[in-house]
């Protein structure tokens, strides 16, 4: 008789295999689809370049190819559009077995209305293939403009961390972040704001980006017999280091590099282990001035950030006026008069 804990063993990596036999043959599947719809998209554009073919005929191919595989999907007219857009987008096949045909059709529809920079393209499949975003999510990363933030914080990494340590965080970082998740105004207060992000600590952690694992707010240190807390303290997995952030509503003031030094200093000294790389702090405000923190952290021996965040809209600054709700009635009154007045 099998042992109880052999069984477990043996029945959790067959688990495992069978679970990744799936999801190669899901990719394969995915790949060979993807490029079926760039080869059918780089025909239609050759023929139509070739022998004058106006877009009718994709109304009529939709038909044919509707009536020949009528258990297959996909070959609606806008379907066959957008083959067509993602061959001229993707001209060169090795570009498209690499990178498009990497990610779902639909995560590459949504690429070819939303992105028009092929470099932005790339950048977004390139960060969904490593981080799994789903459809949803990369629309988010799109609407919020990651490729843009990216890489945006004012560091002093490239002195106070070995490469490519430095190269990594400094990539890692994001300028603004956007917390549109929230349901709070630019008048809350820090504790609110470092709240709501912890009740919405999976939308922060995508935000945020692959790599970051929550240890914990208001993180308790003693430091020289007196108490101080961490905002919000993090561990990177893929950098091997705490990230400590300190979030402000207001604009960067030169003296919080300071304290984010202490605090930095501190984390290194009682919580980094062997292994550990050096702690990373990031201010996070509400805005900065780019002279005065870069000369904040200019002589500053621990490696600190300076980013942005951004916050949804005040509702009431979205609000229609009273003046403006009386124009419009005033006009939605009219319009109908005139339309009961004109003749049939």
């Amino acid at each position: 008789m099998i042992p109880p804990n052999s069984y477990e063993l043996f029945l959790a990596d067959l688990k495992n295999r069978i679970q990744t036999a799936r999801i190669k043959a899901s990719l394969a599947v995915n790949q060979e689809l993807i490029l079926l719809y760039w080869q059918i998209g780089r025909d239609i554009l050759e023929r139509q370049e070739a022998e004058g073919w106006g877009s009718k005929v994709i109304a009529q191919l939709s038909k044919d190819l509707k009536r020949e595989f009528p258990d297959m999907k996909g070959f609606s007219s806008r379907n066959l559009k957008y083959m067509r857009t993602f061959a001229e987008a993707w001209p060169e096949l090795q570009i498209v077995q690499q990178l498009a045909a990497q990610i779902p059709w639909f995560h590459n529809c949504m690429l070819l209305e939303k992105v028009k920079a092929p470099d932005a393209r790339r950048w977004y499949i390139q960060k969904t293939i490593e981080e799994g975003w789903s459809r949803n999510v990369l629309g988010m990363q799109i609407e919020t403009d990651l490729y843009q933030r990216k890489g945006g914080a004012i560091t002093n990494f490239e002195r106070t961390l070995p490469k490519p340590q430095s190269d990594l965080a400094r990539q890692m970082l994001k300028d603004p972040y956007s917390f549109e998740f929230l349901t709070i105004s630019d008048e809350a207060a820090e504790r609110e704001l470092e709240r709501g992000l912890v009740e919405r600590i999976r939308d922060f952690l995508i935000e945020l980006g692959k790599g970051f694992a929550f240890v914990g707010s208001q993180y308790h240190l003693d430091i020289g017999g007196e108490d101080f807390y961490l905002d919000l303290l993090f561990y990177h997995l893929e950098l091997r280091c705490f990230i400590i952030i300190d979030l402000k509503m207001g604009d960067f003031k030169a003296e919080y590099s300071g304290k984010m030094n202490m605090y930095v200093s501190a984390v290194d000294d009682m919580l980094r282990k062997e292994g550990d790389n050096p702690t990373i702090g990031m201010v996070l405000c509400k805005s900065k001035n780019k002279t005065i923190a870069e000369y904040a952290l200019r002589n500053v021996s621990t490696p600190i950030a300076v980013s942005t965040h951004k916050l949804p809209k005040n509702l009431q600054d979205s609000l229609p006026t009273p003046e403006q709700l009386e124009i419009e009635m005033e006009a939605a009154i009219q319009a109908i008069e005139e339309r009961s007045s004109t003749p049939d």
